[in-house]
């Protein structure tokens, strides 16, 4: 049996080069965003810290009885959890650097068979 135009080991290998050509950029710019957001998330962090670090010095200094320990407290929240997302993030960015190194290591692979003439 005949096979059908535009199918067959060379059309595959053509639509597979085609598809990680399409998505390494893709891959790429994710992992730039990723990076990106990663950052924010460090800066947020420190300036919680130091937003905390000066209420309790405030707290300290007050001669009139402020309680500012919840919002302490609450600050404190907000950056267990920045650190949460980050380790998500960073976590998310490792997965997309081995996709990226996949793709790329594929890339090479059908690329020398091409050349080589395998297909």
């Amino acid at each position: 049996a005949k096979m059908a135009a535009g199918s067959g080991p060379a059309a595959r290998e053509l639509f597979a080069e085609g598809l990680l050509q399409f998505l390494r950029p893709a891959v790429r710019q994710l992992d730039r965003h990723v990076h990106s957001v990663r950052e924010s998330q460090v800066e947020l962090r420190e300036h919680i810290d130091s937003l905390a670090t000066e209420l309790c010095r405030i707290n300290e200094d007050q001669k009139v009885a402020l309680d500012l320990d919840p919002y302490v407290k609450k600050l404190l929240n907000a950056r267990r959890r920045v650190v949460l997302v980050n380790n998500i993030l960073q976590n998310a960015q490792e997965r997309l650097r081995r996709l990226n190194h996949s793709v790329a290591k594929e890339t090479m692979r059908r690329r020398a068979m091409l050349e080589a003439g395998g297909y």
